[in-house]
């Protein structure tokens, strides 16, 4: 079973004008989440649009990551791919402060297992309802798609592009994989921090991690039953479905949140894509905003428009 399918029900998009500028215009959209919710918070979604005016022109969707701030580097990429002819869609992700239900608050970032899986669930297929939409409002259903992640954004398109075909290209920062090293070696979310698990549960749950990813390599993953469910919404299990795919990364050196290592475990297991390792923190990675931008907008020219990826340094 996929946890990530959802019934193919096109639910309507309302789009209102915010503003409208010389190359682009920009709307809030709100649509229905397709799939039961267990609070009418995670049922709503909604999110923001920069169109530009030529409506067949490439869209990338960009995913922000835990604290509400991270939303603002997207609607910024947005802005910037929007000038540059692309269509940029920015979700707000179920993780985001106005979608999570009171109890959920109550606890976060503490959440329980099912919490964590119907986040996720929902966060992906969210995505999967905007590249519907997207798709659809071309009329040819040849629309060049392209994802952009930041930190938890990052994990949901790595998910999202690995079983997702429609995606044609992605970035992602500050992010890795392998959840479990995550959470036990962060600096910020690590065992130290009062997350993670006792040492010896932590072995035993990376062995069989570790088994698990070998049987995936070999029967795929909808013919193995995960001894976890975390295990299906841990980007590294799909880094399979990435190689030879058009993928960037760019990571900070000193990331507090993202252990180097996990990282590492990601970009190797998907086929070592082009890296950029930035002199930063998790959140100071932002300084260096125009180098990204710049790197960004080439990034998805080359993939979305011409098909070559230029070989970043």
């Amino acid at each position: 079973m996929n946890i990530f399918d959802y019934p193919d029900n096109h639910q309507e998009f309302k789009l209102e004008l915010v503003k409208a500028g010389r190359k682009w215009q920009h709307y809030t959209v709100s649509f229905p989440t397709v799939l039961p919710t267990s609070c009418p918070e995670l049922g709503s979604a909604f999110g923001e649009y920069f169109e530009p005016f030529a409506k067949d022109a490439p869209l990338v969707i960009l995913l922000h990551g835990m604290g509400d701030q991270s939303i603002l580097p997207c609607k910024l990429l947005a802005t910037s791919l929007a000038q540059h002819g692309f269509g940029a869609f920015v979700p707000y992700l179920p993780i985001h402060t106005r979608r999570l239900s009171a109890a959920m608050k109550s606890h976060y970032p503490r959440l329980t297992d099912d919490e964590w899986v119907e986040i996720y669930r929902i966060s992906i297929v969210n995505v999967r309802q905007i590249i519907d939409w997207a798709v659809k409002k071309t009329g040819n259903g040849e629309r060049p798609i392209g994802v952009l992640g930041l930190s938890y954004g990052g994990f949901i398109a790595a998910i999202t592009m690995g079983i997702e075909p429609r995606i044609k290209a992605g970035v992602l920062i500050v992010m890795g994989g392998n959840s479990l090293k995550i959470s036990q070696a962060s600096i910020k979310w690590g065992s130290k921090r009062g997350y993670g698990l006792p040492d010896e549960e932590y072995r035993q749950a990376l062995a069989a991690y570790e088994k698990y990813l070998d049987e995936v390599a070999r029967k795929g993953i909808m013919n193995v039953a995960p001894p976890r469910r975390s295990f299906l919404h841990d980007p590294l299990t799909y880094t399979g479905l990435l190689k030879n795919r058009p993928l960037y990364m760019i990571n900070a050196r000193w990331d507090e949140a993202i252990p180097r290592a996990a990282t590492i475990d990601f970009w190797q297991a998907a086929g070592e894509p082009d890296i950029t390792w930035l002199p930063a923190s998790h959140a100071s990675i932002w300084l260096y905003y125009p180098l990204i931008r710049r790197r960004v907008s080439r990034f998805f020219r080359q993939s979305l428009y011409n098909g070559d990826v230029i070989r970043e340094k």
